[in-house]
């Protein structure tokens, strides 16, 4: 499943599949404030990236403490297909009455800032806090989209591809259905 569509002379994919497979310049990991490997995706790309991004982001914990929520940090890739892996806090679940819809779009603001700082052209994301977070895939669709799709408008820069890797047929057909809405 792949659905594509160009923003501003780029491309944004959307496309059911492994994050850790992707080819691309760096994958984004969607992290704990810890920056330990957990489940999911986070434990996905820890593992098969195996023990270079796991100490990497034990020492950028190290350095600088807990991630706060919508910030983000690059290591390497490790194993993995992708150079590098950018990691990222989304925001728990409340019932959208604390600020979650502007923390996870910080969350994709601040991957993508990161990436055109390192000059890196192609980036995945995961649905970043759908998963134990709990932030209702409907809804996380719709800040995710719109917020790539307004850096990608707004920004010259150095990002030629976006994709969205996304694990089952429901997350994509929820992510498909919101880029109806938005295009609309």
């Amino acid at each position: 499943m792949r659905f594509e569509v160009e923003i501003g002379g780029r491309r944004l994919v959307l496309k059911r599949g492994d994050i850790t497979a992707e080819e691309v310049d760096a994958v984004v990991n969607s992290a704990n404030p810890e920056l330990t490997p957990g489940g999911g995706v986070s434990g996905a790309i820890h593992r098969r990236g195996g023990p270079a991004v796991t100490e990497e982001a034990a020492r950028i914990r190290r350095e600088r403490g807990r991630l706060k929520t919508g910030e983000a940090v690059i290591t390497t890739g490790g194993n993995l297909p992708a150079k590098w892996v950018i990691h990222t806090v989304g925001p728990v679940w409340h019932g959208g009455k604390k600020g979650e819809p502007e923390l996870l779009a910080k969350a994709y603001r601040s991957c993508l800032e990161l990436a055109k700082s390192r000059s890196i052209k192609t980036i995945a994301f995961p649905s970043i806090s759908t998963g134990v977070y709990g932030y209702p895939i409907d809804q996380a669709a719709g800040v995710a989209l719109r917020t790539v799709r307004e850096f990608l408008e707004a920004d010259p820069g150095p990002v030629e591809e976006v994709h969205f890797v996304l694990f089952s047929e429901k997350d994509f057909e929820a992510y498909r259905a919101a880029w109806e809405r938005i295009a609309g």
